[in-house]
């Protein structure tokens, strides 16, 4: 044991088996992550006025599409080992071996949230809004997966918190003194996110983002936290020259969502100015009865969510003859239809 250091765990820890099945500990990480951001989702979703049922179904689409987007963008944001010389085809599929991209993760997940969105007859952007919190604690807690598989650790470092790598692992950089440190980025993006959950959801509880300005302003934290861990990883990666500057891919692409998310969050600020009400659900498919139904039938009655008050068009006349239709007596005086002549009153000469 290396003093002041993080240790590695055994390689056996990284699975076991149960009859004739093998539990990967990657594979558990994810899926406490998932549970745990769908709890964290349901509980959001309901403060929102929303069905928290709605979010279960809307998962089923979204989880499915956004692990099979995750691992596509690492297959080809990593190709060599499955395209390269030495590559294998066959380690596609297997997604407990590691290696998820959350850009194809958020991107396709995406897509599979606006199918079960649709069919749920919820708006998309409410739900993002709902689940961001979520979807970075997912993160937090699925990057545990690359300490028990012993992956995507930094370069070497001689902090008191750095890494141990086992020497035999198929991971351990080639060239490197047993006993190297290695700086822990599983551990500072796991930290990181746990940070953005907290933050988010006290900006969200002072300022109450809607309309998406809760999911771009996750997407813009993420990326600034990703942009300098993902510098200091040593993995292989495809890398890619701008302008004289060499990253690796996920370094650009971090760079690139961190301006567009910024854009867009201050882009939907201004033009939400002054909006203080967002239906979660989309125009019509609001239960009945509810007060989002209420409010949409009254938008929609004048275009403005206000309700109107007709006008009363009988202006002028006495209260409680208004309508009534006009008749004339024998003496051609006017009155009012199914009432009484008045009585003389005393003072009356003819009396």
């Amino acid at each position: 044991m290396i003093p002041a250091s993080i240790p590695s765990p055994p390689a056996e820890w990284a699975s076991f088996s149960i009859g004739p099945a093998t539990i990967h500990a990657y594979a558990l990480c994810i899926l406490t992550g998932i549970i745990v951001a769908l709890l964290l989702t349901s509980a959001r979703w309901k403060r929102y006025g929303g069905n928290p049922d709605v979010v279960w179904d809307v998962a089923i689409w979204a989880v499915p599409f956004g692990l099979i987007g995750g691992r596509l963008y690492h297959v080809f944001s990593s190709p060599d080992a499955y395209f390269g010389p030495d590559g294998d085809l066959s380690r596609i599929p297997r997604i407990w071996e590691g290696g998820l991209g959350i850009w194809g993760a958020v991107a396709l997940g995406a897509v599979g949230a606006w199918i079960g969105c649709r069919r749920a007859g919820v708006r998309l952007a409410a739900f993002a809004d709902a689940a961001a919190p979520g979807v970075l604690l997912a993160q937090a807690i699925g990057r545990w997966g690359n300490w028990f598989n012993q992956e995507l650790f930094g370069a070497p470092t001689d902090l008191p918190w750095g890494l141990e790598i086992d020497a035999d692992n198929p991971n351990f950089p080639a060239g490197a003194d047993p006993g190297t440190l290695f700086h822990p980025t599983f551990l500072y993006e796991s930290l990181w996110n746990l940070a953005g959950v907290a933050l988010l959801l006290l900006l969200d509880r002072k300022f109450k983002l809607r309309g998406g300005r809760m999911f771009w302003l996750y997407a813009a934290y993420y990326t600034a936290g990703r942009v300098w861990i993902e510098a200091l990883r040593i993995d292989d990666a495809e890398m890619i020259t701008i302008l004289g500057v060499t990253q690796r891919l996920n370094v650009w692409t971090s760079v690139l969502v961190l301006i567009v998310s910024l854009a867009i969050f201050a882009y939907l600020s201004v033009k939400q100015r002054g909006v203080t009400e967002h239906s979660v659900h989309l125009p019509g498919r609001a239960p009945v009865g509810t007060d989002n139904d209420e409010t949409e039938h009254a938008a929609a009655d004048n275009g403005s969510g206000t309700d109107v008050q007709s006008s009363d068009t009988s202006a002028g006349t006495e209260p409680g003859r208004a309508n009534l239709p006009e008749i004339k007596d024998a003496s051609g005086t006017p009155a009012s239809a199914g009432l009484a002549p008045e009585e003389p009153r005393e003072s009356d000469p003819r009396n």
